[in-house]
């Protein structure tokens, strides 16, 4: 007997709801389409589906993008970094409460080993009466955040092997929900046998139609929920014939009015929530400018430098994305100025390696680079602000200002001395700076973000 399955998925939407209506409405149609023709549709999440620059994820923890998976009727979901050490370890082990449909997630576990209730390592789903699909998922090994966090989280391979040989005596079929990037999924089909379908996610990569390696079917459908991957299973004789995949794109679909009500009432509803909590009053007003120091900066390099308890605090301007102004001032105002999920770090550095990143940091370059990622949600890097640093720069032959000396609280920068900087973590995983990313000793400081530092710098 010849039976057709077709398997839907979404990873790395990142909160970014402006899509969400039309893949509620796709998704919502093509499950009619397919019952109407007695196929089966299973959809899966690969991970990141929250992201707390959105004030409906700030506002509820990540609660709300669990109910909308929940009113799609997702049939199984793992977790990403965004889920996993973006929030604190009470909101993430209560994120699922009202799921109703597994997590999926083989190496990650509580403290003492064992493994959170909510988190399986794999599933079996019945597609048919007579096909199971087995799906495995697993999550990037970002260790040291997750044991910060009360958590304990293991490399992936060997969990996943065991999850894998486990479940293919169960299942007709395995899907490995992947959050893990497009090297290691390459890495998976290239090493563990039985897996015949990955969905991947981490990296933002998209196979437009999918990648065939050592018999396993790569898939993978980009970010921000501008594509949803299909995937199509042909079943003869109760084993799979032959997988093929493709993603859609959602832009030029029709929306689901109603989901794009409910969106807007859930904003206005998490706002009003943001707003109802008040962190500070202001006397003045706090003004930014991202190519220059400016107090709203200069208040953020000091909170830093204080919470961490450092010599120096350094961060770039861009990190705020408007200035605050008198009066009170609300988590909603904090959230929209402030809105990445950034933690702060610090950082031990030779004065020598600090000097370089001084210099470097005040090229034009830098503080006109636009990017995204490393948790930054803004528009461009902005000037590097500092608190307990003065620059003595002047203007050159060339017409450009060059630095000619570096004071650190008073004193010339020492080469040789070892100094304690408190940045962001972005600068600590990132490619900007690699005297910081390879530095042997960091200390992050979770689950704050900068704009809770805002609110207890302000508050005093």
């Amino acid at each position: 007997m010849k039976q057709t399955i077709y398997i839907y998925h979404t990873n790395d939407v990142h909160s970014h709801f402006e899509h969400w209506p039309q893949i509620a409405r796709f998704l919502s149609e093509r499950r009619r389409e397919h019952r109407a023709r007695n196929e089966a549709m299973l959809l899966f999440d690969v991970g990141d589906f929250l992201d707390r620059v959105h004030p409906i994820t700030e506002a509820t923890r990540g609660k709300a993008n669990v109910d909308l998976l929940n009113d799609l009727g997702y049939d199984a979901v793992t977790i990403g970094n965004n889920e996993g050490i973006t929030l604190d370890h009470d909101e993430l082990d209560t994120l699922y409460e009202q799921a109703r449909f597994p997590v999926v997630v083989a190496n990650l576990f509580r403290r003492d080993g064992v493994r959170p209730h909510w988190a399986l390592p794999y599933v079996v789903i019945p597609a048919t009466e007579t096909f199971r699909i087995g799906v495995v998922g697993a999550t990037a090994p970002f260790s040291h955040f997750y044991e910060l966090l009360g958590w304990k989280i293991v490399p992936p391979f060997d969990m996943l092997a065991a999850a894998v040989e486990e479940v293919r005596q169960k299942a007709d079929c395995v899907v490995v929900l992947s959050h893990l990037g497009v090297n290691e999924d390459e890495k998976i089909a290239a090493t563990i046998p039985g897996v015949d379908i990955i969905l991947g996610a981490h990296t933002h990569h998209v196979f437009l139609e999918g990648k065939t390696l050592n018999q396993t079917l790569l898939c993978a459908a980009g970010k921000y929920g501008k594509y949803v991957g299909v995937v199509k299973l042909e079943i003869d004789q109760n084993r799979l014939s032959r997988a093929s995949a493709t993603v859609v794109d959602v832009e030029p679909l029709p929306r689901s009015e109603a989901v794009e009500r409910h969106l807007v009432c859930l904003e206005q509803e998490s706002l009003a929530r943001l707003e109802a909590e008040q962190v500070a009053v202001l006397h003045d007003d706090l003004p930014l400018d991202w190519f220059a120091p400016s107090p709203l900066a200069n208040l953020l390099a000091s909170a830093l430098r204080e919470w961490c308890q450092a010599d120096i605090g350094m961060v770039n301007a861009g990190v705020l994305l408007a200035p605050l102004a008198r009066g009170p001032v609300t988590k909603k105002d904090l959230h929209r100025i402030c809105p990445h999920p950034l933690n702060p770090c610090k950082v031990k550095l030779r004065g020598a390696e600090l000097k370089e990143i001084i210099l470097e940091a005040n090229t034009e370059r830098m503080k006109h680079w636009q990017f995204k990622g490393f948790g930054f949600r803004g528009e461009v890097m902005g000037e590097m602000v500092y608190d307990g640093v003065d620059i003595e720069a002047g203007l050159e032959e060339d017409g450009q200002w060059h630095i000619r000396r570096i004071m650190i609280n008073g004193e010339p920068l020492n080469p040789e001395r070892t100094y304690e900087v408190a940045t962001t973590d972005m600068f600590a995983i990132g490619h900007f700076y690699p005297q910081i990313q390879r530095a042997a000793e960091k200390t992050y400081y979770m689950p704050e973000f900068l704009r809770d530092l805002l609110a207890w710098k302000l508050a005093q």
